[in-house]
């Protein structure tokens, strides 16, 4: 499979898409709308507006197409969804371009509106829909027939990972899985499924068998026995570029949390990758660029006279830079207003308190009203952190989460923020166990993660700096 031959088809077809409507509708405009508006049979002329349209309209497709994430897994596009999704972004594309310039058309009756809508709209939409399907039937009918699959992994050797198995081999229409071998969770003299396919190893060279054989799709088949590492191996798996799915069992079936993809495929519960659609994704990223912009700017006066009150509140830098964990686990360098004492840590890393004696007198003031959080509008700018997100910790105190609390790796799925929902309802942590409480506020976020809730979040932030209430 090469994916960039296959995206760059569905790019050339969309441009060409885009440029064939947009030519045939300027077209339709000299022959139709302003003949009729003049009386008379007005000549097509290919000016300097029509070929600036035949640049700038494909263009602006192809962003909208690129914000809304059209081009990623090019393999695993769906007919029926991609009917609706074209239909959708044909709709508010074509209403965008009716506002922008087709309204500033002068014509005899507002009906003629309408009708230059429903001909660009199904002009586009007509176009740019049959090359996507074509392009989408051919690579289903490869997948179906086995031409082409994408490297898979089972996780587990048992009877149920047999039974998946064979029923996935065994279907009329193959799902694309191209079985690599399999991890067993529990040692054995010997197991099932190695009839079938090769055995890789046990999970502790989970990572090593997904990077060595390039693995795209896990489906995770365990035994009731072995439920309990579970856990352990979707925590293994985050931050990795993968589609990962589980066998159901009859409760899981009960409570909906099976979804049907085709109906020729087996059925197994998907494991969201995604936490935010690629549309809110670019909004929120935009959200941060123009919101730290401008506070850069607004809040200048107020960096300058903070700067001054740090300086003569005690010796020392007025700026703090320590090496925080963001997202996928990658490190950089966090920054603060200085709230401490020099050489506040020279004992080794710890966390402050409520009376804290190396916090100064500003200090306690600024971690009051958040002032010493400012500076990171600056890191929201570089791309290493969002304005809403979970707290960046360093590395020491994280591995003493992770042995409490696994789970935590989840965090880093989003980039850290400023803010978070765990800062709004505890402040900063003073130890370990808050830590692991404030973080259930963030995985709560997470989980139900859109522009909304970042919102909202933000809102009670300024509540809490306006009342002075951080902790």
């Amino acid at each position: 499979m090469n994916r960039r031959l296959q995206t760059f088809k569905y790019v050339l077809f969309d441009l060409l898409a885009a440029t064939g409507a947009w030519s045939i509708f300027f077209y339709y405009r000299k022959t139709y709308v302003e003949s009729h508006k003049f009386g008379y049979q007005v000549m097509v002329d290919l000016d300097e507006r029509f070929i600036q349209g035949l640049v700038l309209i494909p263009l602006f497709w192809l962003i909208f197409y690129m914000v809304l994430g059209t081009y990623r897994k090019v393999f695993r596009k769906s007919r029926l969804k991609e009917f609706f999704q074209t239909f959708l972004t044909t709709l508010i594309g074509v209403t965008a371009l009716f506002f922008a310039i087709i309204l500033d058309d002068e014509v005899l009756t507002h009906k003629t509106y309408y009708q230059s809508f429903a001909v660009l709209f199904g002009l586009h939409f007509g176009f740019t829909f049959v090359v996507r399907f074509v392009l989408s039937s051919i690579t289903a009918h490869k997948i179906h027939t086995r031409q082409i699959g994408f490297p898979t992994l089972m996780i587990g050797s048992d009877a149920n990972a047999l039974e998946l198995y064979d029923e996935l081999e065994g279907q009329r229409q193959a799902s694309g899985n191209l079985f690599k071998g399999f991890i067993r969770v529990r040692e054995r003299e010997s197991y099932p499924l190695e009839n079938r396919i090769p055995f890789l190893g046990n999970l502790e060279k989970l990572t090593d068998v997904i990077e060595r054989n390039s693995i795209e799709e896990v489906i995770i088949a365990l035994e009731s026995s072995e439920h309990k590492s579970l856990e352990n191996i979707l925590n293994q798996l985050e931050d990795r570029d993968l589609i990962v799915k589980v066998i159901p069992d009859m409760y899981d079936i009960l409570s909906g949390s099976v979804r049907m993809d085709s109906i020729f495929g087996t059925p197994l519960i998907q494991v969201t990758q995604d936490i935010m659609a690629p549309w809110q994704q670019v909004t929120k990223r935009a959200g941060d660029i123009v919101v730290s912009l401008l506070s850069l700017v607004i809040l200048s006066p107020v960096y300058l006279v903070t700067s001054i009150l740090v300086k003569m509140g005690s010796q020392g830098p007025v700026f703090y830079a320590q090496e925080r964990i963001g997202k996928g686990g990658k490190p950089f360098f966090i920054y603060k207003f200085r709230s401490m004492v020099t050489d506040a840590e020279k004992l080794g890393p710890a966390l402050s308190s409520d009376h804290d004696p190396r916090i100064t007198p500003f200090g306690r003031f600024m971690r009051k009203v958040r002032l010493d959080e400012i500076p990171q509008f600056y890191n929201v700018l570089k791309g290493d952190m969002s304005l809403v997100g979970p707290r960046p910790e360093r590395q020491f105190f994280i591995d003493q989460i992770v042995k409490l609390a696994p789970h935590y790796r989840h965090l880093h799925k989003v980039k850290p923020g400023i803010t978070s929902w765990g800062m709004v309802k505890y402040g900063y942590a003073e130890n370990v166990e808050q830590m692991i409480r404030r973080m259930k506020f963030d995985l709560l976020y997470i989980e139900n993660m859109n522009l909304m809730v970042d919102v909202k979040i933000l809102i009670y932030t300024v509540q809490t700096v306006l009342l002075g209430r951080g902790k």
